[in-house]
């Protein structure tokens, strides 16, 4: 039954489909215990050695598949801001000067999760986006493939449902009073501040 239900939905369903990642170890494990390749071919097609080899195929990427890895984020992150910095530690005059800026936004630094650009490093954006963040302020230059996102410095922008707010590095930033005021003026309109 469950054969001839796969082979009446390729009538009608011209798109590939592809597995959800919880789908994939139910597959492999329904295929290593019935060892029966008629459910993954196509229709009317009996198994030969060149279906056998495709198959064989198919299973291998079905293997590759695999879900997002999120990056070790530290701190509590409980509301969702992620801090991306360009730095690899920061030191306690930086960290200061970004407590009160998280406090003055009406938050604390349980509220936040810190990621380094060192600890982005090889994730791609799906690895980034399954931490789940609401807002995300990054700080300098990072090596990581959310600099391709279309932002500009101190200029807010949502992506699906995360806001985005780039700047320049915290260093620079603890530095410099000018850039201090243009982060201040920007980080109220995204925390909604008069």
């Amino acid at each position: 039954m469950e054969i001839d239900s796969l082979n009446s939905l390729k009538l009608f369903l011209q798109e590939d489909l592809y597995l959800v990642g919880e789908e994939i170890p139910l597959l492999l494990e329904k295929q290593n215990n019935n060892k029966d390749t008629s459910a993954i071919l196509p229709a009317r097609e009996t198994p030969t050695q060149d279906s056998a080899y495709s198959e064989e195929k198919e299973v291998e990427e079905i293997q590759k598949v695999q879900e997002p890895t999120p990056p070790a984020v530290r701190g509590s992150f409980e509301k969702g801001i992620l801090i991306l910095h360009e730095e690899e530690n920061l030191s306690d005059e930086i960290m200061d000067m970004l407590s009160k800026i998280i406090a003055a936004v009406s938050h604390s630094m349980k509220d936040v999760g810190l990621l380094s650009s060192e600890e982005l490093r090889g994730k791609n954006l799906e690895d980034f986006l399954a931490i789940n963040p609401h807002k995300v302020i990054k700080f300098g230059r990072i090596s990581h493939p959310i600099n391709a996102l279309p932002i500009h410095d101190y200029q807010i922008k949502t992506e699906g449902e995360i806001e985005y707010l780039f700047a320049d590095s915290l260093t620079q930033i603890c530095m410099d009073k000018a850039l201090k005021k243009k982060l201040w003026e920007t980080l109220k309109t995204l925390f909604n501040i008069s």
